[in-house]
């Protein structure tokens, strides 16, 4: 008899993108050019200084374990980091590094959710979310954010999704899958929702140095002395330098939650990398030059990869003003033919442009939006061309 697994774990949704990878890489294999636009990570290499920072570290033999919620000079440069960027003033002892931003939103999650709290998630929304909130027997309510609203959460929405069993409200911007982000007014706005219901918020801001147009990034822990209480701010440096090998995150709160979410952390990995935080002190103390020429090449992929959308009969999209990705709305083509294959939805779109157009998208489903597909433009500017080329071709013999 073998080992019987867990409700738990079997409950588990399995990514939406693991069937599109798995054939595009096979295709890759058999030798096929395929465009792939599925991929969220930057396609930089890491700054020169914060590698030769970890070489160093590695060769003087900072190898062993470091503090749980990370070494003393991460800490440091985590709060100098939020204090100079962002206006929140955090001890190093409020701040904690993780294996990626993505474990300091679980955790965060672990040390907040008790069994059957309720977890507001705006929709779209990044497909771990739903996952993790599932993990730590909390309960997902969802609440559609529409293209007309920039897929943007509003305060009456949020206030509607309430409830005596809300705890928490995730929140990521710029946003994954769609680009969008808040101002400060729309922050404000929604922070007002949850002082008065008392809803806790992780403020997931992995993407906020890639914005585009002008509108800065605003905190939301920065809001008032109310909100900072009930925030967890996650972030980390896998996006703004090009470092997601690395598995580098970090987290900054009220110090009992910071304290609550290292203690998991401790039975859970221990901590992250030596060399990880060595050279993640570096990226977030170092030259930021590296970031900023990154963004200016992001945000002339993003110009043109939303103009020749546009251009497109059947899309509907808004320019995202941050991240890396494009979400159009390609709901008009279902329904049509595509050389001989009906369009049912969004996986059978995908595997159309994939199969005839040998370019890899990922389905809006597995954000909680099948009348979108997403694709990150997170490659050069050469395979974006051949790519929206290829899937230009294809919309236009929809029938």
């Amino acid at each position: 008899m073998g080992a019987r697994i867990s409700k738990r774990a079997a409950a588990i949704a399995p990514s939406a993108t693991l069937a599109v990878n798995a054939k595009a890489g096979e295709m890759k294999a058999q030798g096929i050019d395929v465009v792939n636009f599925g991929v969220g990570e930057p396609d930089f290499d890491t700054p020169g200084n914060v590698k030769a920072k970890a070489i160093e570290a590695i060769q003087s033999g900072f190898t062993k374990y470091t503090p749980a919620p990370g070494t003393p000079a991460l800490r440091k440069a985590i709060a100098d980091k939020l204090a100079r960027e962002n206006g929140l003033n955090y001890t190093p002892a409020q701040t904690m590094a993780c294996v990626g931003a993505k474990q300091a939103i679980y955790l965060a999650l672990l040390a907040l959710v008790d069994p059957g709290d309720e977890v507001i998630l705006p929709r779209p929304y990044w497909v771990s979310y739903p996952e993790m909130v599932h993990l730590a027997d909390g309960v997902s309510v969802y609440v559609d954010c529409e293209l007309e609203d920039d897929f943007k959460l509003t305060p009456a929405a949020l206030r509607a999704a309430c409830t005596p069993r809300t705890k928490v409200l995730v929140l990521n911007y710029p946003n994954n899958p769609t680009g969008s982000s808040y101002t400060r007014a729309e922050i404000e706005a929604l922070a007002a929702v949850c002082v008065e219901r008392g809803v806790c918020v992780i403020s997931d801001e992995v993407y906020e140095k890639l914005i585009y147009d002008g509108e800065p990034h605003f905190s939301f822990a920065a809001v008032s002395p109310e909100m900072y209480d009930l925030t967890v701010t996650t972030n980390g440096v896998s996006k703004a330098y090009a470092m997601t090998g690395w598995r580098l995150g970090y987290a900054a709160g009220p110090a009992p939650l910071i304290k609550a979410m290292t203690s998991i952390q401790e039975h859970m990995n221990t901590h992250t990398s030596s060399i990880t935080q060595v050279a993640g002190t570096e990226a977030l103390n170092g030259p930021q030059d590296a970031v900023a020429a990154m963004v200016e090449e992001f945000k002339r992929r993003r110009d043109y990869m939303y103009g020749r959308f546009a251009a497109m009969p059947g899309i509907r999209l808004r320019k995202p003003p941050g991240a890396f990705y494009c979400f159009p709305d390609v709901s008009a083509l279902y329904g049509k033919t595509i050389r001989g294959h009906k369009i049912g939805g969004d996986m059978d779109l995908v595997n159309v442009i994939l199969t005839e157009g040998h370019v890899a998208i990922v389905p809006g489903g597995g954000f909680g939006n099948p009348n979108c597909v997403r694709l990150s433009y997170a490659t050069s500017m050469e395979r974006i061309t051949t790519g929206l080329d290829r899937i230009e071709g294809l919309v236009r013999e929809a029938r």
